[in-house]
């Protein structure tokens, strides 16, 4: 038996077309259209915030009072499988070390430091305890823990990657530690011995001259900022003499010197001379690539070596999380290093932590409105999203704090406006003319820097976790 699969014929409509389709009425009608849209836009709220001062020369100058240099960088590492070794230059950042740059010696010393893997929970040093050696941190959270004035435990601080801790004990046969040292993660840290310390020294008359410098210097000299001290008397009865006195300015002050953003826009004859109507083909690629020079300068101000401000934030101004997550209790200590904080940055998906944080604890943060916009704030600080701001692999981030303004010696944003062929502030448009294919070429570039005048103007909460935690 034969069973037959074709397809049956498909009915047509009897009834014949009455009026005019409306595919064929298309092609007489006139499209209404939008403009060319883009994702890349962001609100770009650092651009809009930080007060841009003109740097008509291409440079700017901060000028400091003197401050003694003490050391306080991060050391760095190099990793070979499950070795962990300390870069020898590095230990520079000690501030013992501080200036001395004997590489034989330096790497002498860093061939003395033992690698010790840690696991969370385990105790590297005891309070009440001989301090014996100095601690360098490779990997992984350590918190300080300390005896309070009530005979409760209280943690005085978070160490992380790059932190050390125990330096003094290099120098002070004598001193004891005077906290405890507990892993929250596990990690790795190298510790150098004083004994090793001693034995490298012995041998190395250079060293030994620079560590009686080093402990001969007058502490009385600098302030607890490590500022040169200004000389005064207060509180005096009589003709007292008075000392005398001037404040003294760094002989080198740092210089930042205007970066760019640019490229070249192209864009045929033929398309600028028969397409540009209702809407001009030149202005719509320039609206766009100028949108996209604005995101890459908001990026490069966070993220740039030279100047960026992940990257300029004083080594004391950066903290870690108690937790991982942020907690009010690390937004409160973020904000309380420093006079006068205007604006909290932090990516969108750390805000989204923050929140769940707030929410936990039964909190609900204070609206404010900055430029005619309620945003969140703690503290009456506005928290403003910068997606600009990276989130590692492992789901952390970090969240910047800044006071701003020259007035108040904050973080500005540098720029110069009245370039040739300026087509809005601060971004120039050049025409490069013509090739022999018929396109023309326009150089779109705008000049930008930052620079943080003193160094609490600017701190970070570090390696901050944002992903969700189970219940």
């Amino acid at each position: 038996m034969t069973v037959d699969t074709s397809p049956e014929p498909q009915q047509q409509d009897p009834r014949p077309q009455s009026s005019l389709g409306t595919a064929a009425a298309r092609n007489l009608a006139t499209t209404t259209k939008s403009a060319p849209q883009m994702q890349e836009i962001t609100s770009r709220w650092l651009l809009r915030m930080l007060p841009w001062v003109e740097v008509s020369g291409g440079t700017y100058r901060v000028n400091r009072r003197l401050t003694y240099t003490v050391g306080d960088g991060r050391i760095e590492f190099v990793q070979d499988g499950a070795e962990v070794r300390v870069i020898p230059q590095e230990l520079g950042e000690l501030s013992l070390l501080r200036g001395f740059d004997d590489a034989e010696v330096l790497s002498a010393i860093a061939g003395r430091c033992v690698q010790r893997d840690f696991r969370a929970g385990e105790v590297i040093v005891e309070r009440g305890t001989p301090a014996e050696q100095i601690h360098l941190i490779a990997h992984g959270r350590i918190e300080q823990i300390s005896e309070g004035p009530y005979g409760d435990e209280t943690v005085t601080g978070v160490l992380a990657d790059g932190d050390r801790f125990g330096q003094s004990a290099l120098l002070d046969a004598d001193g004891v530690w005077q906290y405890t040292a507990v892993a929250r993660t596990a990690g790795t840290l190298l510790t150098l011995a004083r004994t090793d310390f001693a034995a490298v020294t012995a041998g190395s008359p250079a060293l030994q001259t620079h560590l009686r410098e080093f402990v001969s210097l007058p502490e009385q000299r600098q302030n607890r900022l490590g500022e040169a001290e200004i000389a005064m008397s207060s509180g005096h009865e009589g003709e007292t003499a008075l000392p005398g006195a001037f404040v003294d300015y760094e002989l080198k002050p740092r210089e930042y010197e205007l970066s760019l953003a640019q490229t070249v826009l192209k864009v045929h004859t033929r398309v600028a001379d028969l397409y540009s109507k209702p809407m001009n083909q030149t202005e719509q690629q320039l609206r766009l690539t100028i949108e996209a020079l604005r995101e890459r300068q908001e990026h490069e101000l966070i993220n740039n070596r030279e100047f960026g401000l992940l990257h300029n934030t004083a080594f004391n101004q950066r903290i870690q999380p108690h937790s991982g997550p942020p907690t009010p209790d690390d937004l409160d200590e973020l904000i309380s290093r420093r006079r006068g904080s205007r604006f909290i940055f932090a990516h969108p998906r750390a805000i989204a932590a923050m929140g769940r944080e707030f929410n936990a604890r039964g909190l609900y943060p204070d609206h404010v409105d900055v430029g005619g916009q309620s945003v969140p704030a703690w503290r009456g600080v506005p928290i403003l999203p910068c997606n600009k701001i990276p989130v590692t692999k492992d789901n952390t981030t970090s969240i910047l704090v800044m006071r701003t303004g020259e007035d108040n010696q904050g973080v500005i944003g540098l720029n110069q406006t009245g370039l040739p062929d300026e087509y809005e502030p601060g971004v120039s448009v050049r025409f490069m003319g013509i090739d022999e294919k018929a396109i023309i070429s326009y150089l779109v570039t705008t000049y930008f820097s930052a620079a943080v005048l003193v160094p609490d103007a600017l701190g970070v909460l570090e390696n901050v976790q944002i992903a969700r935690t189970g219940s």
